[in-house]
């Protein structure tokens, strides 16, 4: 925040805020507006974990709620007097939606237009929608392009395509309804508590238990990384200083193949590269993204703060800290990388 800076208290609910990213920005909320009232709305799909919560639970309210259920929404936010949603909850998985891509659709796009009528109908202030990177599709291996806040959407897998529903949700309610909207597209994250399904956590437990890292056979592919903490810091300033209806790009500008990042995972552990086996490509797989993220730095004054290798190192040794925490969760996982059959 910026020094001198004051904003009115604020009633937030943070849907998906049992997840990955969810679960970081609540933390990070309640730490730096503790005045503020928090409500974490969560369905507890399997990659919701209300455990993730547990170090803030006294500090917030916490509802067991679906995002697809527009009754309980509109409940929530009358209940708890909301004024603001930072709306995360999503199907995200892009291995997932390959083998359901029905589940996504459900999700990303009707229940995102679910939330937006509830909030319509009751009179939000702001509703912040947090998106993806891969809306744009992918960019080419060789490319010097960048994805702009103005780039044509062409997503290419079913989670792509529903995550673009979503926005072109978001935006009509803003312009047909009036209502307060503003979109934040993020790159990659990484950092405490994410699902070990996604690459990262993925490959550091299975390096911890000495269990060969998959690599999908395209290893060159690459994807801008950035820490979930920036993340966090990005949307705050896009709350307090972003102008409704807006669109702002929230990247790092920092690349890593899959191959580097496994590289960097077991170097962090001390394992060795044997570890490291191939599996066929994903079906639809992305060859790179990358965000122009020069609107949200110039207008908002925001940056990203933590290296990438520090942040992974950070990251890996959290994980083999938190044995307890993931170890239960990892059964959960509904995909097996490189067996395209069907969902567990």
């Amino acid at each position: 925040m910026d020094e001198g800076y004051t904003l009115a208290p604020m009633r937030l609910l943070v849907t998906g805020g049992a997840g990955f990213i969810g679960s970081n920005f609540v933390r990070y909320w309640v730490e730096q507006h503790p005045e503020d009232h928090v409500v974490a709305y969560d369905a507890l799909t399997y990659a919701g974990n209300r455990p993730n919560l547990a170090d803030v639970e006294d500090r917030i309210v916490f509802v067991h709620g679906d995002i697809c259920d527009g009754s309980q929404a509109e409940k929530t936010l009358r209940d708890e007097d909301i004024d603001t949603i930072v709306h995360f909850a999503a199907e995200s998985h892009n291995s997932l939606a390959v083998l359901n891509p029905g589940l996504f659709f459900r999700t990303n796009v009707l229940g995102t237009q679910t939330l937006l009528e509830a909030s319509r109908q009751v009179g939000i202030a702001r509703f912040h929608h947090i998106s993806t990177c891969e809306v744009y599709g992918d960019l080419a291996l060789d490319t010097d392009e960048v994805f702009s806040e103005d780039s044509p959407y062409r997503p290419r897998t079913p989670y792509n395509a529903s995550k673009a529903g979503a926005d072109h949700a978001v935006r009509a309610y803003g312009e047909t309804y009036e209502l307060p909207v503003t979109i934040t597209n993020c790159s990659n994250n990484y950092g405490p508590y994410q699902f070990p399904e996604k690459v990262i956590p993925v490959f550091t437990t299975s390096a911890l238990d000495d269990k060969n890292l998959t690599l999908y056979a395209t290893t060159e592919n690459r994807r801008e990384w950035l820490h979930v903490r920036d993340h966090c810091t990005a949307i705050e300033a896009v709350l307090q200083r972003g102008k409704v209806g807006e669109t702002y790009h929230v990247g790092s500008g920092v690349e890593a193949s899959i191959m580097e990042i496994a590289d960097l995972v077991l170097a962090t552990l001390g394992k060795p590269d044997s570890l490291k086996e191939i599996v066929p490509d994903r079906p639809g797989h992305d060859r790179r993204y990358l965000l122009d993220s020069s609107k949200l730095r110039t207008q908002l004054g925001w940056a990203p703060e933590i290296p990438w290798e520090v942040g992974l190192a950070e990251t890996v040794e959290w994980y083999a800290a938190n044995r307890a925490w993931w170890e239960p969760l990892r059964a959960r996982a509904p995909v097996v990388e490189g067996g395209w059959g069907t969902a567990g």
